[in-house]
């Protein structure tokens, strides 16, 4: 098997590591292992929420709505994503929680993978 080649399916893989696809999480040696680049395949059921805010994030995040009605809180607005391919970019330094007011799939990306997050 090569190493530099990985062939997957979101929906399955993502529920192997909490969503996260790609990273610094990921093995050493695994296509899949990034020290630039997070990518996350979120699920949610309606009312799932971010327990906590995310405080001090030190990464740029870009959030895509695949499916449902995703509302991202930031500290001086609220972005609710609607339709198949809205999405958002916050960057370093910006507080953060989410909800999902209908079942809801995202694709999250973040960079630089920093470890201590996931």
């Amino acid at each position: 098997m090569d190493d530099s080649v990985y062939v997957g399916n979101a929906g399955r893989d993502a529920a192997l590591d909490r969503g996260w696809l790609l990273g610094h999480f990921k093995a050493a040696g695994d296509a899949r292992h990034s020290d630039a680049v997070e990518i996350k395949w979120g699920v949610h059921p309606p009312g799932d929420r971010r327990a906590q805010w995310v405080r001090g994030e030190e990464r740029t995040t870009l959030l895509v709505l695949v499916s449902g009605r995703f509302r991202v809180e930031l500290p001086d607005r609220s972005v609710l994503l609607t339709r198949q391919g809205d999405y958002v970019v916050w960057g370093s330094g910006v507080d953060h929680s989410w909800v999902a007011e209908e079942e809801s799939v995202v694709l999250t990306v973040r960079w630089p993978s920093v470890p201590g997050y996931v």
